[in-house]
Order: structure tokens, then C-alpha cells, then sequence
């Protein structure tokens, strides 16, 4: 398996047809360990008394998708100590799905965000495998889909939430990327923009990748200047469509966020709230749990830079963590919005690939289970993902 240069984009076998053909072992895993992790969620559901229905359909930001497919945006909740939480801070291309699905089918809107959610999760194994295929090879391709099968957090990928849409975004247009497809990756990047801010990660991969070009080739094809004109318009659109509505102008998205609580103050107030677990016993378990977890995020990260990454995966991963784990905000969703870093896991697939067959199944398959399990204690508990 060879390095690849940062800036040069790779050809790849054009044929759809032809890489779903490629992709189809690393597909049908991802989906058996998917289906692992819902019949666990059923089980342990079972056995506490609740809806694994409700819990991916109907419960936190999955409800708040469904009112905006349902009645549109405007509906806000205040709260006892004067903020408020409006549906303004829910990207639109989810919802816009949900309403779709259930006008063309007998679905409600929370049905149809789980169909949306579970093909687009396949869309996004699809696009991670084509991802690690063209930078190291059909087996690391196929570990690189496993491991965003198995993660801790993976049930959330089954769940009527945005990381499935999104990731499924970001894969296709950073593998247009790669592959040279500039209209493509900014058709994508402007998508995935409409579906969560840290959409702003992929323009800036594309625009960064760009520039390079133009700097070594010294001119730019129309082609690429339509893919970076392309790439900021869905985000740049819901903001000032935000701001005007609110009246905040340029900032009014900011104000929403804020109201929730959400902003980025460089992880101030994660380092506080990990810092604050240490006080006290069992928390402290938890908070070096939390610190190790960082560690090995930021560890990840070097690696993929010292392995040689393509920029515009880099650019995209480092800015998706960055975000993740230097806003403000309720830092039990940070392992979910680190899911759409799936750049992270390529040098682990690479060395499991090198393993034999059998042997990385079985490591595979047992990260699998313990994922199972937990993804149903999780979603069982009292916080949301």
C-alpha cells in the first residue's frame, strides 16, 4: 500500500454499478453489525420497559426534526430560566426528506426520518469504503466501513438523527474530491451543508484543495470554480436565511445556538467539565475515561497526518474534531458529533487489513458486541445521545 500525495486526486473506476459491486462485502457487514446493535437495543428496551421505537424515532433531537417536517420552523420552547430553544438551530435537509417520504408514502414523519437516516447510513459506508479503496486498497476499504459500524456510538447511525445523512455526504464529496470531480464535491459540500453546521468543515477541504491546485498549476478549470462557487451556498443560504427571519442578521444563527447553549470557546468548557469529574470517586473514572478518549482522538489525527492523508481529509477531519471537541454545549453529544470523522479511522483499518482474514473478523466481531451493548445501555439512559 503506497502514500498518496496530499494534493493529487486519484482516478477511479467510474461505474457505479461497478463499485457497489466492490463495496458489497463491506455493505452487508455494515449492515449485519447494525442489525446486531438493534436487536440488542430491542432486548435491553424490553427489559427496562420502553420503545426502541420511541428511542430512535421519537426522542430528543429526532422530535425536534419531525415538528419542522411536520409544521415547519418557528417552534421554539422557553425555559424557566428565560432562554429559549427554537428548531431554527435544526438544519433543514433532514427534515425536508422526512416530509418527502411521508407525502409519497404511508409513513409518519418519524418513520420516514428512520428510512432516511438508515439508507443514508448505507450511503455513507458506501462512500467511506470508496474513500479507503482508493487510498490503500478493497481490504482496508472494507475494515475503514466496520470500524464506523462498530464504534461506541454507532446505534446513532440508526437512529432518525443527521450524522447518517451528513456522513454519507461528506464521504462522496471528499471522494469527488479525490478523484478530481470538482462540480460533484460541490453539489455534495453544499448538501451537506443544509444538513449541519460542521458542514462548513467540507468547504473548506474543498476550497483548501483548490487552492493548492491553482497555486502548483497556476490556472483553474471552470469546472473547479463551479465546485468551490457551489460548495458554501446551501450553509450560506439557511444562515442569512436565519438571520433574516430572526432579525440577528450575519449573527442571528449564532444567536440560536447560543440560546441552546452551543458555541466555540476554544474547549474551555470541556477541559472544566472533564477537570471537574476528578474531584470526587467514581467520577474520576469517568473523567480519565474522557481524558484518554481526547488523547486517542488527538492521536488519530497526527497519525493520519504522519500516514500522509490527502489534504482535503485532513482539512475536513481536523476541523470536524476541532469543532467537536472545542464547542460549548452539552458534551454529552461530543462523541456523536465526532461520528462524520471517519478519516480517523483509516490508519486502524489499514493495520487490520494487514492482518490475517480471520483474525481481524474476530477482532472486529467482538468490538462489534461490546458496541451492541452499549449503543442499548445508552440510548436506555437518561441523557440524550
Amino acid at each position: 500500500m503506497t502514500e498518496v500525495d496530499l494534493q493529487e486526486p486519484r482516478h477511479a473506476p467510474a461505474r457505479a454499478a461497478g463499485s457497489l459491486r466492490r463495496a458489497a462485502p463491506a455493505l452487508l457487514a455494515y449492515a449485519g453489525v447494525r442489525a446486531l446493535g438493534l436487536l440488542m437495543l430491542a432486548v435491553w428496551s424490553a427489559a427496562k420497559g420502553k420503545s426502541p421505537h420511541t428511542l430512535l424515532t421519537a426522542r430528543w433531537d429526532s422530535l425536534w426534526y419531525t415538528r419542522v417536517a411536520d409544521f415547519g420552523y418557528g417552534w421554539e420552547v422557553r425555559l424557566p430560566d428565560g432562554t429559549v430553544h427554537s428548531n431554527l438551530a435544526f438544519f433543514p435537509l433532514l427534515p425536508w426528506l422526512e416530509r418527502l417520504v411521508s407525502a409519497v408514502s404511508p409513513l409518519s414523519s418519524a418513520d420516514a426520518g428512520l428510512v432516511v437516516s438508515w439508507l443514508a447510513s448505507l450511503c455513507a459506508a458506501w462512500g467511506i469504503f470508496l474513500v479507503a479503496e482508493l487510498l490503500y486498497g478493497r481490504r482496508a476499504g472494507i475494515c475503514a466501513v466496520v470500524l464506523w459500524a462498530v464504534l461506541p456510538v454507532g446505534i446513532v447511525q440508526s437512529m432518525a438523527y443527521s450524522e447518517s445523512l451528513f456522513t454519507a455526504l461528506a464521504a462522496w464529496s471528499l471522494y469527488a474530491v479525490l478523484t478530481g470531480r470538482w462540480v460533484s464535491a460541490g453539489l455534495l459540500a453544499s448538501l451537506a451543508g443544509l444538513t449541519r453546521p460542521v458542514g462548513a468543515a467540507l468547504v473548506a477541504a474543498l476550497w483548501a484543495t483548490a487552492a493548492v491546485h491553482v497555486v502548483r498549476d497556476r490556472k483553474i478549470s471552470w469546472r473547479m470554480a463551479v465546485g468551490v462557487l457551489l460548495a458554501p451556498l446551501g450553509a450560506a443560504a439557511y444562515v442569512l436565511w436565519v438571520g433574516h427571519r430572526t432579525g440577528g442578521g450575519l449573527f442571528g444563527y449564532l444567536d440560536v445556538q447560543g440560546q441552546w447553549g452551543n458555541g466555540f470557546d476554544g474547549g474551555l468548557a470541556f477541559a472544566r467539565f472533564v477537570g471537574d469529574k476528578f474531584t470526587s470517586f467514581p467520577s474520576a473514572l469517568a473523567g480519565l475515561g474522557l481524558t484518554v478518549g481526547v488523547a486517542l482522538v488527538i492521536w488519530l489525527y497526527v497519525l493520519c497526518v504522519r500516514r500522509g492523508q490527502p489534504l482535503a481529509l485532513l482539512v475536513y477531519c481536523g476541523i470536524v474534531v476541532a469543532l467537536a471537541l472545542c464547542a460549548s454545549g452539552y458534551f454529552g453529544s461530543k462523541p456523536r458529533l465526532l461520528l462524520p470523522a471517519f478519516p480517523l479511522l483509516l490508519p486502524v483499518a489499514v493495520a487490520l487489513a494487514r492482518l490475517r482474514t480471520s483474525r481481524s473478523a474476530a477482532v472486529l466481531g467482538g468490538v462489534a458486541l461490546a458496541a451492541a451493548v452499549y449503543g442499548a445501555f445508552w440510548l436506555n439512559g437518561s441523557g440524550p445521545p
